[in-house]
């Protein structure tokens, strides 16, 4: 499985985004704050560089991108949408939402170490893709853990609409699909769409 190892920091200036957006409020980076700025950025340009944000927020490669651009273009609706939901909806990005862990990165680890429960079954893919009434728990012995005993005193994440979460017995649930409304960062998704049409 390929890691992505490239600076937090320099990424997101290079994408343009913040890097709160990704879970690091205290990142920063001063080297050459105007080296990527260019005068005139083509259509194709640009179009990439909404499609490299997008894949560098939620940590997924080029390949398993473009299976989500497939199966959002064969889903009833709008396609850029139908795709940020698609994204939504994987089981990190849930975890993470949910503040069970304080980045993407680190919801993949969790997840990936089988400390998640769905349904109260184990599930050990980043992304598996969950579905609206879906209960999410921590395995009980990972519940003791000093990593996730900080959450029963209270979470400080701002919960989107489409998630509640106990905080006393560490249980999320999948309350509704998530909404373009929804999506907390500025994206461009016809913009995605137009790459792939290509």
């Amino acid at each position: 499985m390929a890691n992505n190892k490239q600076p937090i920091a320099r990424r997101c200036r290079a994408l343009d985004i913040s890097p709160a957006v990704m879970g690091y409020a205290n990142k920063k980076s001063h080297r050459n704050p105007n080296g990527n700025r260019r005068k005139k950025v083509s259509e194709y340009g640009a179009q990439l560089k909404e499609k490299q944000k997008v894949r560098f927020i939620y940590g997924v490669l080029e390949k398993q991108f473009r299976h989500y651009f497939e199966k959002a273009s064969n889903m009833k609706g709008v396609t850029g949408e139908n795709m940020l939901q698609l994204l939504e909806l994987r089981l990190d990005n849930v975890v993470y939402r949910l503040g069970l862990a304080k980045t993407r990165r680190m919801a993949r680890q969790v997840v990936g170490h089988g400390h998640i429960r769905v349904n109260g079954k184990k599930v050990d893919i980043p992304s598996y893709q969950v579905k609206a009434g879906d209960v999410i728990t921590l395995r009980q012995r990972s519940m003791e853990s000093e990593m996730f005993k900080s959450l029963r005193e209270g979470t400080s994440v701002l919960l989107p609409k489409w998630l509640t979460f106990d905080a006393q017995n560490l249980t999320g649930t999948v309350a509704a699909l998530p909404t373009r409304a929804d999506i907390d960062y500025e994206v461009q998704e016809n913009m995605i769409i137009e790459f792939y049409s290509r």
